[in-house]
């Protein structure tokens, strides 16, 4: 890909230009804190690609003074890091989110914890995880606590992180922790991860939180053709990956026949969606790729490195036409344009400012150009959004750090800076010199 040579457009001054990792990825010091559902997950054989863990990752636990001199040199404003809760369930856990955030604040860096990123403390899993309410109640304490720990120094939060994948790959596929291939029984994971948001959302208010935020992964679901079968299909997708994670935040509402399929009945339901709706200040949305979609196919297809079951009601197809990474997902930066269009378009008044809390892509080599096409060209789609009526606000890049890519293992590489996992040594790529070269022009 060739980056466009006309410079970008300026931003408005006070957009919130950051990077983004998570506490599982890169932190390691997996001996300092509980396990996890991940820990769990990549101990089985054959769960991650090579068979790696992250007991070590990066090492950003007993780095992150180094990480944070790169956020700082790289001159972004903000740092959208993860809490993980099984560090905080261990003596001396929040110590460490006491010396990051400071350190972050030292280096004039904004501090933006996103409370779950996927990493389960074990012991809930055990009890039930996700598939139990209590989980809801438990997370919201959880929240209070960091909260009081950390709420001096840290004003901008976000609950969760794309709840939409963690049903989808950890509970209804089974190819991400904890593992369980639930198909359509995974539903009351979706509801309770988003009543775990809505309760965070009421403690972290009661701490004095006024700048909040959610991260749902969103894209714009395009059918395989005009044929109804298909259009019905990518119909049912686009309300299960965007609406049945977007409706409830921002309307206090399932879609329509969603509901009923909840956990408590519908009086509960009803009771629950009041919590989940509480207003947010702002809106953050993943976005990576478009995803084409068809009508069911007659036997399991491979996609992507999932089997999709057959008895799912729709089948993933591929984008074709566009160029892709190295992680095989297709490069259309017009459909970031379209992807928020369309939410401006649905959710009216009701769709608070939007920041895109994760976009990146995974490619090889210090010499990242690709990179550098894919970013440029996401960020002109951006501003085209801005001017055609969506208040955004903010962009973090995924990621600061080659990282643990979940069940890829370190087979795939998202960051702007190069670790050797050999000898965590970090080099900044391309990516990161030009990433910092735009900064001081937005300035």
């Amino acid at each position: 890909m060739a980056t466009n040579a006309t410079p970008l457009p300026s931003f408005p001054p006070g957009f919130l230009w950051g990077v983004s990792t998570s506490a599982h990825q890169i932190e390691g010091a997996a001996d300092r804190r509980a396990p996890s559902v991940w820990d769990a997950f990549t101990a089985e054989p054959g769960r991650v690609k090579d068979g790696s863990t992250a007991a070590v990752a990066c090492d950003h636990y007993h780095r992150y003074p180094e990480d944070v001199a790169l956020l700082r040199d790289l001159g972004v404003d903000a740092y959208r890091f993860s809490v993980s809760w099984p560090r905080v369930d261990s003596p001396g856990g929040l110590d460490f989110y006491d010396r990051l955030v400071d350190e972050l604040c030292a280096a004039g860096v904004r501090p933006v914890p996103t409370l779950f990123h996927w990493d389960l403390p074990l012991s809930l899993q055990e009890a039930g995880g996700w598939l139990r309410r209590d989980t809801a109640e438990r997370f919201a304490g959880y929240a209070a606590r960091v909260a009081a720990r950390l709420g001096d120094r840290v004003t901008k939060w976000i609950t969760l992180n794309e709840p939409a994948e963690h049903t989808l790959l950890g509970h209804a596929l089974g190819a991400h922790a904890p593992g369980s291939r639930l198909l359509f029984d995974a539903l009351p994971v979706a509801h309770h991860q988003l009543l775990a948001h809505g309760l965070a959302v009421r403690a972290l208010r009661a701490a004095g939180v006024t700048d909040l935020g959610i991260a749902n992964s969103h894209g714009p679901t395009w059918p395989a053709s005009q044929d109804p079968a298909d259009l019905e299909a990518a119909g049912f997708y686009d309300l299960l990956l965007n609406r049945l994670f977007a409706d409830p935040v921002l309307l206090g509402r399932y879609p329509e026949g969603i509901g009923e399929l909840m956990p408590g009945g519908p009086e509960a339901v009803a009771a629950d969606l009041e919590v989940i709706g509480e207003p947010v200040d702002w809106y953050g949305i993943n976005y990576y790729a478009p995803t084409r979609v068809g009508a069911p196919q007659e036997s399991e297809i491979e996609f992507g490195g999932l089997t999709m079951p057959a008895e799912l009601p729709f089948s993933v197809r591929e984008v074709d036409d566009y160029p892709v990474t190295d992680f095989g997902w297709p490069v259309v930066p017009e459909a970031l344009t379209e992807l928020l269009v369309d939410f401006r378009g649905r959710y009216g008044d009701r769709l608070p400012p939007v920041v895109i809390t994760e976009n990146g892509c995974s490619y090889e080599g210090l010499d990242d150009q690709d990179r550098i096409a894919y970013l440029d060209g996401h960020l002109r789609a951006l501003y085209e959004a801005s001017e055609r009526g969506v208040d955004v606000r903010g962009y973090f890049v995924w990621s600061l750090l080659d990282n643990f890519e979940w069940a890829e293992g370190y087979a795939r590489r998202f960051g702007l800076v190069h670790v050797d996992f050999d000898t965590l040594e970090r080099t900044p790529k391309a990516s990161y010199h030009w990433l910092r070269e735009v900064l001081r022009g937005q300035r």
